[in-house]
């Protein structure tokens, strides 16, 4: 993917001397690919986490935050409707 892009650029680069609206495309597609094509595979190794950073690789500590978050909503609805978590549990039962 990386020299698609790459190579890409240059050729709107290339482009650009005629044009210069191409060198913003240009710009505009490494911006891209920095913030949305790279993240993909940045938290496999490196500065992504896992045993460098010393804590819980950042993919589980969002699944963490997620799922803290999800059992904080389910406590508080059956806190605040006690009669339809029940009745939900017979539900799940059957």
């Amino acid at each position: 993917m990386g020299t698609i892009v790459m190579s890409g650029t240059v050729v709107l680069v290339i482009l650009g001397f005629g044009n210069h609206v191409y060198w913003l495309a240009a710009v505009a597609m490494l911006l891209l690919y920095v913030q949305y094509g790279r993240g993909s595979s940045a938290p496999s190794g490196g500065a992504g986490g896992g045993a460098a950073g010393g804590g819980a690789p950042a993919d589980y500590r969002s699944y963490r935050e997620r799922r803290d978050t999800q059992a904080k909503w389910e406590r508080r609805y059956r806190r605040e409707r006690p009669f339809e978590a029940r009745r939900q549990a017979r539900e799940k039962a059957n």
